[in-house]
């Protein structure tokens, strides 16, 4: 029986336009998946819970048995576990086992589709976990590589590699491409707001893809986001916080201009700017979820606690661990 957890992670700029070439940096956050991961002689099991704030548990055979009765979308439900299913695929094609019987536990403090990476955890500490229980100890940068590879297959090639290169590695991490490298941070005060819900990523990035297709000026759009990324590094290699949170505000106006924001991520912005945050978007896909902002004091936490639509505020610190054995 082995045990792996990897972290979650907000964006601090760049989702969406990292999915055309562009950079993003996501930054990992202490809030994490666990997977314990014990062989058995064939067929796979998994047992899911806590996959959101409020929790839910399933259980199911991946033979082709009926979705479970849960209280989510069940396009949630099935994506998850089309992600746990290619997760397990790649480890047992890291150890040349691919008829190996996994019976996989999968606990998680990350809600699932809310813009806090819950899939690429999941994926990344899947592979770590079953490739070691069948012999095989691969680095983390293989591991985010063949989680990547599960994003892409799952997400129909929409899928970039910022979450699971920093699921896998850890900390702040710049993205472009195939261009994938650690970045240097000051320590930053997360405050996540989350408002219950779940954007679908699949539809949210088709329809920037639509609208980028159809409009030079959401084609713009998306390159402007790529020069935020860019302003941005190089306020976090100076340390200038109060920077990073002004090109913060900046990405959310251009990812609202792409249509990816909604009425309860846009009260949360607002709530947190008002009550004095530096800075203050959403984070990940979009369309329901969470908004990140930056306030080292208790204001913003409370503002969000009192906002209407916003089910659950807490504090992330910056994760400078990536995916790690906990067995």
């Amino acid at each position: 029986m082995t045990t792996s957890s990897a972290p979650g992670k907000v964006y601090l700029f760049g989702e969406h336009a990292v999915v055309y070439g562009e950079p993003a940096v996501p930054c990992a956050i202490e809030r994490r998946a666990r997977v314990t991961v014990e062989e058995r002689e064939e067929g796979m099991r998994v047992h899911a819970g806590d996959l959101t704030l409020s929790g839910f548990t399933i259980e199911y055979d991946g033979e082709g048995d009926a979705p479970p009765d849960v209280d989510v979308p069940d396009s949630l439900v099935e994506t998850g576990m089309g992600y746990i299913d290619a997760a397990a695929d790649q480890a047992r094609d890291a150890a040349g086992a691919p008829a190996a019987g996994l019976d996989v536990t999968v606990e998680s403090e990350i809600p699932l589709g809310a813009g806090l990476g819950s899939s690429a955890a999941v994926v990344v500490a899947i592979i770590d976990a079953a490739s070691r229980e069948l012999g095989v100890d691969l680095p983390p940068e293989e591991v985010a590589d063949r989680a990547f590879q599960v994003e892409y297959e799952v997400q129909d090639g929409q899928a970039s590699r910022a979450d699971t290169f920093c699921s896998a590695m850890g900390g702040a991490v710049r993205v472009e491409g195939e261009d994938c490298r650690a970045l240097p941070a000051p320590q930053l005060p997360f405050v996540v707001g989350y408002d219950g819900g779940a954007g679908d990523t699949g539809e949210l990035v088709a329809g920037v893809r639509a609208l980028k297709d159809t409009y030079d000026f959401a084609a713009d759009t998306v390159r402007a986001i790529g020069d935020v990324v860019r302003a941005g590094e190089d306020a976090l290699a100076e340390g200038d916080v109060v920077e990073v949170g002004d090109l913060m505000d900046f990405n959310h106006g251009l990812l609202s201009a792409l249509g990816v924001s909604s009425r309860s991520l846009d009260a949360m912005v607002w709530a947190a700017r008002d009550a004095g945050a530096l800075g203050a978007k959403l984070t990940g896909a979009g369309g329901g979820g969470c908004i990140v902002a930056l306030d080292e004091t208790p204001e913003t936490r409370t503002a969000l606690e009192y906002t209407p639509g916003c089910e659950d505020v807490f504090r992330a610190e910056l994760d400078t661990d990536g995916v790690r054995r906990e067995d």
